[in-house]
Parts: C-alpha cells; structure tokens; sequence
C-alpha cells in the first residue's frame, strides 16, 4: 500500500469514525436533519424485530418521537474497528445508551451495551450507512436518586453545543 493510499484510508476511517460520534450526538439532541446524515437514502436500520426494522431516515423518525417522553439519555461509543476497501467500509462500534425517564414518580435509568455493526459506502463523495445491524449484549433497568436537577443542556438546537459547533451536517 503506497503512502497516499494509507492517507486516503485513515482519512476514510476518520470521516466513518465523526459519522458515528455524530449520530450518537443527533441521537441525544434529537436532532433529525443530523441523524439523517449518517444513513444514505436507502440506507436500512436493523435494530432487531421487537424494536426497529426499516429505513435508517425511518429509524431517527422514531428514535425522535419516541424518545421526547424520556427526560434525557447519553450515548457513548468505544472501541471503533473500521475495515475501508475502496468505496466500500464495514464497522463495528461499541455503545452504551443510558435513558432517564419517570416512572410513576420514580427516577429510573435504562442502560444498554450494545454494538453498532455498520455496512458503509461512499456515494459522490459522502460516506453513509447502507445497513445497520444493531446488536443487544445486555441491558438492565434500575431506580436511581439524581443528585440534583441539571438544566444547562437542552435536547434540542438550544443546547450550548450548537454555538460552539458550526457547519454540521
């Protein structure tokens, strides 16, 4: 491998690597223009048969209207591997989603460590999903005690991150 196809494949890696941090980001702030970034047109999203199956635009639908009754969630990503082979890439992710939400007046947090197995091709320039296969490993649902009420970030354009980062997708 020459050394500008070496450049050309970690640039690759790193634009495949910002997609997937951003789309955790769109997750978070319910963000649908930004979430529908990550996912070509036809792009599917493989969540399991007892929680998604459709598109990847269909996905972050649900994801951004399901998710305006929690009261906040978090996703974190680790361990990114990414396979590049010209236009084409396959990934692995993993992630952690923890959610807040009240039940019944009690504070509860859902966690789920999961992985984000991600088929990728790069279309007139631009990497996006063709397919994602979400894989479950565990989960667990608990009451917690919040040790105080956090309101300097918002779910929304509000959220001070959007001052800071200018020109997304």
């Amino acid at each position: 491998m020459t050394n500008l196809a070496r450049l050309e494949a970690a640039a690759d890696r790193a634009e495949i690597s910002d997609l997937i941090y951003r789309y955790c980001r769109a997750m978070d702030r319910i963000d649908h223009e930004q979430g529908y970034a990550i996912w070509h047109e036809d792009g599917l999203a493989d969540y399991g048969p007892d929680f998604f199956q459709g598109s990847g635009r269909g996905f972050i639908d649900w994801v951004c209207e399901t998710h305006k009754h929690l009261d906040a969630h978090s996703h974190q990503i680790s361990n990114i591997v990414i396979e590049v082979n010209g236009e084409r890439a396959g990934s692995e992710a993993y992630v952690t989603a923890t959610l807040r939400m009240n039940r019944d007046g009690k504070h509860m947090q859902m966690t789920v460590w999961g992985r984000y197995i991600d088929q990728w091709s790069k279309r007139s320039g631009r990497w996006g999903i063709d397919k994602r296969v979400t894989v479950m490993d565990f989960d667990e649902i608990r009451e917690v005690i919040p040790m105080k009420q956090h309101s300097d970030g918002s779910r929304d354009h509000a959220d001070p991150s959007y001052a800071a980062i200018k020109g997304q997708p």
